[in-house]
């Protein structure tokens, strides 16, 4: 097996689709638009956008700090404060882009999906594809890489 001994770290921003921020935004109020402009601002119904609003900018928070670390011959993924995973870049075998809607740390609808070790795999959306594809390349040169 292919064994990495460089110390390099390098961290990959995620790329973030507005259009799916937005589309989860209409999710979240759209149904209260016809209610307010019937009925005002009630009580109960302030309280419920306050929860919305509150939830919506966790997602923002999420979707703005998912980073992917090339660490150590590891590729470390992270969403806000939440650890993903953490993949051996020695084990990757395949690179390649997705249109997978399957959930994932990927704020994007432009995704690639990672395979690795037997039956593995992770869909992200880094936000330079070709610069992270590389430097997993450089790491280790057996990955099959379809973006390059």
């Amino acid at each position: 097996m292919f064994a990495i001994t460089t110390k390099m770290t390098k961290k990959h921003p995620a790329k973030v689709s507005y259009g799916l921020l937005v589309f989860i935004f209409v999710i979240f109020f759209a149904p209260f638009i016809f209610d307010l402009l019937n009925n005002g601002l009630g009580h109960l119904v302030s309280i419920v956008l306050v929860g919305l609003l509150a939830l919506y900018g966790f997602i923002l928070y999420l979707f703005f700090q998912t980073v992917y670390t090339v660490e150590n011959g590891q590729l470390k993924i992270k969403m806000g404060f939440f650890a993903f995973r953490v993949i051996n870049i020695n084990e990757i075998k395949k690179i390649s882009n997705t249109s997978s809607i399957l959930s994932s740390p990927a704020p994007s609808f432009d995704r690639i999906e990672i395979k690795h070790g037997d039956f593995g795999r992770v869909i992200i959306s880094p936000k330079d594809k070709i610069s992270f594809s590389k430097d997993l390349s450089e790491l280790n040169p057996k990955i099959q890489n379809n973006l390059i």
